[in-house]
């Protein structure tokens, strides 16, 4: 007993006291400062994004494209690109998601959400979510498992990962959605108790990502059902998730 004590005084809490506050590592790429003054339209950035989220005139990086590979901050000679480590990065718009030089990481997070009425009423105190690989690399399915572990602890605010969609309020998607898991995301989503919530998690579930061109895809759930909250990353951060249902759900 006095060994388990030791140890436990010695590591002291395990969970993030506060992950509103929380900040993540230096290193870590979450939304970028474009300053377009800058840039001396070498285009030497659009030419190495794997994921063709960079676009010119204006400079502008998509987050629901966008894989954080950093490239595009390394091959630009005029720093025209920085990525910053500020993680709260979700959205309920998609088109929110394209940053460029009038969005400060300071101004994206305080904009980026915009949380209904409804959603807080009925999934403010409980959220219950099932979550659909739809051809994923299972990057993002580790994280979204991180998110209940000791050191996240998402369970504490009521918001948790079921088994069946049956037991679900929502859905969350993540992988570029392919054509023999297409069908699977539908049923999973129709048996979903009415009303039901979509959160597209990670740059393949909200764009298709690198595999955006691929004939293997069958994107045609994302075109037929609005999508409630966009969560960007390759893979996501488990704190940019909690965040930004935390904040979908006004809490």
């Amino acid at each position: 007993m006095l060994d388990i004590l030791r140890v436990r005084i010695h590591q002291g809490k395990q969970f993030i006291p506060n992950v509103k506050k929380a900040v993540v590592s230096e290193k870590f790429r979450g939304i970028p400062i474009i300053n377009d003054k800058e840039c001396s339209n070498c285009l030497q950035c659009l030419q190495v994004c794997p994921a063709k989220a960079i676009a010119e005139k204006p400079l502008s990086i998509d987050l629901g494209k966008c894989v954080l590979c950093g490239d595009c901050e390394r091959e630009c000679p005029k720093g025209a690109i920085h990525f910053t480590n500020e993680h709260k990065m979700a959205s309920t718009s998609r088109k929110f998601l394209v940053v460029d030089k009038d969005k400060t990481p300071k101004d994206y997070v305080a904009q980026a959400i915009k949380a209904r009425k409804e959603i807080k009423n009925l999934f403010g105190k409980s959220l219950k979510l099932r979550q659909v690989s739809a051809g994923g690399c299972n990057g993002c399915e580790m994280e979204l498992n991180a998110c209940s572990n000791v050191n996240f602890d998402m369970g504490r605010f009521g918001i948790d990962f079921v088994a069946s969609p049956r037991h679900a309020d929502g859905v969350v998607i993540t992988g570029p959605i392919t054509e023999n898991m297409a069908s699977a995301l539908e049923d999973a989503y129709r048996s979903t108790p009415e009303p039901e919530i979509i959160i597209a998690v990670g740059s393949c579930a909200i764009s298709g990502g690198i595999f955006e061109s691929s004939q293997a895809l069958n994107r045609q759930f994302i075109d037929q059902h609005p999508i409630d909250l966009y969560v960007p990353g390759c893979p996501i951060h488990p704190l940019t998730f909690i965040n930004g249902v935390l904040s979908f759900l006004e809490r």
